[in-house]
């Protein structure tokens, strides 16, 4: 089966792009010397041969997280928008709710990956989780939980692997 014009098997093509990224971490408690789940966004991006050019911390508040996403997403040099917390069912999550109205198109298989993954660990507590992903301004956007076993996964698993090749479908520079 041919996809584009290029073998379904040889879908990626040519060699990978890095990604240089920016993490914003949400959450009402914790800021840069608490913040587990951001360092292992980090770490994690940093081992699969991404750079991290960016990070900040922001309430879990609407406006406070579209002001740092609608920052992140200005800077020419930030290819994917990494954001964690703010994704679970609690009154204060707003995190899905701040950035879809950013994005230019929504890819619902990140969140049905992730959390078909998350099942394998958690059990069905896997579909609390409104992780998700989409494209913003021709960049990537990803949301996870703000835990650092769902960080863990989503990098080690989803994000690390195939940021390179989202970001070659994207034509970022």
């Amino acid at each position: 089966m041919a996809v584009r014009g290029v073998a379904a098997g040889n879908h990626r093509g040519g060699a990978e792009r890095r990604g240089r990224c920016a993490v914003i971490t949400v959450s009402d408690t914790r800021g840069p010397a608490e913040d587990k789940s951001g360092d292992r966004i980090v770490a994690g991006l940093e081992r699969a041969g991404h750079q991290v050019v960016a990070r900040a911390w922001v309430k879990d508040d609407v406006a406070a997280i579209r002001r740092a996403a609608r920052a992140a997403l200005a800077r020419p040099r930030v290819d994917a928008v990494l954001v964690t917390g703010g994704t679970g069912l609690a009154p204060r999550d707003h995190t899905p709710e701040a950035l879809r109205p950013l994005l230019d198109l929504e890819l619902p298989g990140f969140g049905e990956i992730f959390r078909m993954l998350s099942y394998r660990s958690v059990g069905s507590a896997a579909w609390l989780s409104r992780a998700g992903a989409g494209v913003a301004k021709g960049r990537l956007v990803v949301w996870l939980p703000g835990s650092t076993r769902a960080v863990d996964l989503a990098i080690a698993k989803l994000v690390g692997p195939e940021l390179g090749h989202a970001l070659r479908l994207l034509a970022r520079p």
